[in-house]
């Protein structure tokens, strides 16, 4: 299997790693990881450099007695747990077009799933998420192209199976495509179809001639 041409980019990179991309985007860069190893490094490395500057912060000084506390908690004695089952032996893991941690939101067999129709030649399923974020699954019939758009705010579209091809490039399984506002694009799916995990963080804005009509009825 070929590595992944296309990455999150270090700025995306430092956000997942700090903690401040959030779900929608985090769960891009994840899913990316789970395919990436070059990608998985750099954020092992982030992190790396994370812990040694926590290192060097002053600790905060422990509340009066906190010591005598933990000391009276260590003679006490265990609370009584039952003993452990033995662990059972998992079958072979099934190769997934869904890897984690994608597959703990949607599970790992994308044909039974909810699909809804979009548009001719489109499906999604919507991922639910917190804070009313949104990510959804799409679903691309070989050729079928995306009305041209741009971006009010960020765009990140993970390939699971297929591809698809726009003004940025060839997009393959674990590519990810970064979009925003600088970026009018009409993405078109290659012939075998096209799987991808799709976040929009902003509205998008149709750029086609049709398009700028129906703008004020698009939903995020």
């Amino acid at each position: 299997m070929s590595l992944p041409l296309h990455h999150p980019g270090d700025a995306l990179l430092m956000d997942y790693a700090g903690g401040c991309l959030g779900e929608a985007g985090g769960l891009v860069v994840a899913t990316h990881l789970a395919l990436c190893p070059g990608c998985r490094c750099a954020v092992a490395e982030l992190d790396a450099v994370g812990g040694a500057l926590l290192e060097e912060l002053e600790p905060d000084a422990l509340a009066p007695g906190a010591l005598d506390r933990l000391f009276a908690r260590l003679d006490e004695p265990p609370p009584y747990e039952e003993p452990p089952t033995p662990p059972r032996i998992a079958p072979p893991a099934v190769p997934s077009l869904i890897p984690e941690p994608l597959r703990r939101y949607v599970g790992g067999n994308p044909a039974a799933m909810r699909w809804r129709m979009m548009a001719p030649g489109f499906q999604c399923v919507d991922i639910p998420l917190s804070r009313g974020e949104r990510a959804r699954l799409i679903r691309m019939k070989g050729g079928a192209a995306a009305p041209r758009h741009s971006h009010e705010g960020l765009e990140l579209a993970l390939v699971l199976d297929g591809g698809f091809s726009d003004a940025l490039g060839q997009f393959a399984r674990g590519d990810v495509a970064v979009g925003d506002g600088s970026i009018d694009h009409k993405p078109v799916a290659d012939p075998e179809g096209c799987l991808c995990l799709s976040v929009t963080l902003g509205r998008l804005r149709l750029t086609g001639a049709v398009g700028r009509f129906l703008n004020p009825f698009m939903r995020l």
